[in-house]
């Protein structure tokens, strides 16, 4: 049976490119318009891989998306990084002066915030997706109304970009992450990076001491981010990537761990694709 990759898009979207560089042609990509359906398909479907956005070097992490993986005992099985270029983009013929609302996917509209704060007369309304809105401009030819979107959105959808590179840091990169249900993930045998979750006891130094024991394994902390705990307040939980050498420290680190802190978890084991 084919392998079927979810995405939150649709052709043409970011999610899309990447299930088309991580995967190649061998699979089947299955569009939906959450990463809630996404999450979801995954743990119903034993043919479904997941393709979710984690975090962007300009907005910073999707902390929905840190609680759907957790939530649902979802698997990290590879990570895959691209380079975001976000596009200003309207029917042939339209200029910028005749914009008058831009459409597009809420963290899109956030890379894009300085741009607009430069034409205050332009309305801005997020959308389920980046192609999706591109899709709609073009279909129901609306004119005056503009979205951010790719440049393969563009020509997919004969629409005109009118603005190029409109993200307000021109280095902009979005890391992705593959999961699957935790009862089928197979760790890779390159395996060199992990993301785990735990909380703490709520006493003086005990994050500390989660943090020495990380260093004392020889395992290197590349990002930590913490999620309020739901129904607890004021608690909150901590999701940390690591990168170790050999996985005799991470297994160290791990048996260590689980001891110490409060709902350890290993949310997955896979490879860092920044150091291949």
């Amino acid at each position: 049976m084919k392998q079927k990759v979810a995405i939150q898009g649709i052709k043409g979207s970011f999610h899309y490119q990447v299930a088309n560089e991580y995967f190649g042609k061998g699979v089947e990509i299955v569009e939906y318009t959450s990463f809630d359906a996404v999450a979801r398909a995954v743990t119903t479907n034993d043919t479904y891989l997941g393709i979710m956005a984690l975090e962007n070097s300009i907005a910073g992490s999707i902390l929905p998306n840190y609680a759907l993986i957790d939530q649902l005992n979802l698997h990290i099985i590879g990570e895959h990084y691209i380079d975001i270029q976000q596009h200003l983009m309207a029917l042939p013929y339209q200029q910028l002066a005749d914009i008058s609302e831009v459409h597009s996917h809420p963290m899109a509209l956030l890379q894009c915030k300085q741009f607009f704060l430069q034409h205050p007369h332009i309305r801005l309304v997020e959308d389920t997706d980046t192609a999706s809105a591109a899709k709609r401009i073009a279909h129901q030819q609306l004119k005056g109304v503009a979205a951010i979107a790719s440049e393969s959105a563009s020509k997919l959808y004969n629409l005109t970009i009118i603005a190029p590179n409109i993200q307000t840091m021109k280095v902009n990169s979005t890391r992705f992450v593959i999961v699957q249900p935790q009862e089928k993930a197979i760790v890779q045998e390159s395996a060199n990076k992990a993301t785990i979750k735990f909380q703490v006891h709520h006493k003086r130094g005990s994050l500390a001491a989660v943090l020495n024991v990380i260093s004392d394994c020889k395992i290197n902390m590349t990002k930590i981010q913490s999620l309020p705990v739901i129904d607890t307040p004021w608690k909150y939980a901590f999701f940390v990537d690591i990168v170790f050498d050999s996985p005799n420290d991470f297994e160290k680190a791990h048996k260590l761990l689980s001891i110490m802190a409060e709902d350890f978890k290993v949310l997955g084991v896979y490879k860092n694709s920044l150091l291949q």
